[in-house]
């Protein structure tokens, strides 16, 4: 009970004196207002655009699938030049893993494009066009909050029919129903039949601009040769590693390579996807993240400065509670007291300031910014380290100081 006694003491005494020089206390953690408020801001940002590169992935590859395509990841010319001439996705391809691959539940074959889709005398000229075999609804990248998806009957017999996405009903249709009217994909007429739920946007690029159509349909509007994409559902999520050996195994049979052939086609997942985000990132975040944090020591530099000073300008005081009893702990208690608090003023200032300029840098830019409690957190708890940290010094040398020296002094 004394020594809590004792810290609450020494506690109001640091208190005390931050109050009485309100403006070089201020001034003194202003280093650490900055530095707090750039790391909070930097990192509400990073969080953001982690979680919207996500969801952004998960809604084009879907959570529960994988994809097969014609080129796997490269990250060179060299890479690239060796998987060049890897043959197009197939049809035949599609039929191998449904044969072969058992722990796969579904397979569709995939096409886009960007084309123009119109209304009346409404259009729009840069809008994703989609076309899926009849598989569709066993995949969750496809949805129809209103009305319905395609049937299997509809796409397997290439029928006029689209499922568009939120942006196209609302900016071609705007109050108008959009359900069961005839929309334009570059001069052919579709009826649709379903509208997709709002993705929103990601950096600023809608998700939402996209019709889906019949595989048919879209090969008869842009010709048999586009570029086709496999994508593939396995039985369950926790056979999703068994599900692509399968898909492996079946391609490599359907495309008669040998043994020692490596694949000539790539597989990905949404984790795929996120790891190459990670890796080209994660570098440039940890070296942003850093230099903000370097303000932090400078910030703390200040402090011990400072509290140099303040142990100098009150040696007589310091002397005098010594002489009437104080202990050396009790000193110490008192500088570290007065450090960490002012550090950790910075750091409450700064957290709240950055979180202010994260939310308008997100309301005024498609840059998103999400707050995690930790981080605010840490940032508290990092400030009171340095403050703790810088603090150690000045209160050592406050705790040395001989009380009758110290008494003797102006």
């Amino acid at each position: 009970m004394s020594a809590l006694f004792t810290l609450l003491e020494s506690a109001g005494i640091a208190f005390h004196a931050i109050w009485t020089a309100k403006l070089r206390s201020f001034m003194t953690v202003l280093g650490n207002i900055v530095a707090v408020t750039s790391i909070i801001t930097v990192v509400a940002l990073i969080q953001g655009l982690n979680a919207s590169v996500k969801d952004a992935i998960l809604n084009q590859a879907g959570a529960d699938s994988f994809s097969v395509q014609q080129f796997p990841v490269t990250t060179s010319d060299e890479e690239f030049d060796k998987v060049r001439y890897n043959p197009r996705i197939t049809p035949a391809d599609a039929q191998a893993i449904r044969r072969y691959a058992d722990h796969i539940s579904a397979v569709m074959l995939q096409s886009q494009i960007v084309g123009q889709v119109a209304y009346r005398e409404k259009t729009i000229d840069n809008a994703t066009v989609n076309g899926v075999s009849a598989e569709l609804t066993s995949f969750s990248m496809f949805d129809a909050e209103r009305g319905r998806l395609m049937s299997a009957i509809e796409v397997a017999r290439a029928r006029p029919v689209a499922v568009i996405g939120w942006e196209i009903g609302d900016r071609l249709f705007g109050a108008v129903d959009p359900l069961e009217k005839d929309l334009r994909i570059d001069g052919v007429r579709f009826r649709i039949v379903g509208i997709s739920k709002k993705r929103g946007t990601f950096l600023g690029q809608s998700q939402d601009n996209f019709v889906v159509i019949p595989l048919g349909r879209f090969q008869a509007l842009y010709g048999g040769r586009r570029q086709l994409s496999i994508t593939a559902r396995p039985r369950s999520l926790d056979q999703i590693g068994v599900a692509m050996d399968e898909a492996t195994v079946a391609l490599r049979m359907a495309r008669r390579l040998r043994p020692k052939d490596p694949d000539n086609f790539g597989l990905f997942t949404s984790d795929t996807f996120l790891s190459l985000y990670r890796e080209a990132t994660s570098g440039i975040f940890a070296v942003l993240v850093g230099i903000v944090a370097l303000s932090l020591v400078v910030g703390g530099i200040v402090i011990m400065n400072i509290m140099l000073m303040v142990v100098s300008e009150r040696t007589r005081e310091i002397g005098l509670r010594k002489a009437l009893g104080a202990r050396r702990v009790d000193i110490m208690a008192q500088m570290l007291t007065e450090s960490v608090v002012l550090s950790l003023f910075g750091g409450l200032v700064g957290t709240l300031l950055g979180l202010t300029f994260a939310a308008g840098i997100s309301v005024a830019t498609p840059v998103p910014a999400a707050v995690e409690p930790w981080s605010v957190v840490l940032g508290i708890g990092i400030t009171a380290l340095v403050g703790l940290f810088f603090g150690l010094y000045p209160a050592s040398q406050a705790a040395r100081l001989d009380p009758i020296e110290a008494l003797r002094r102006d």
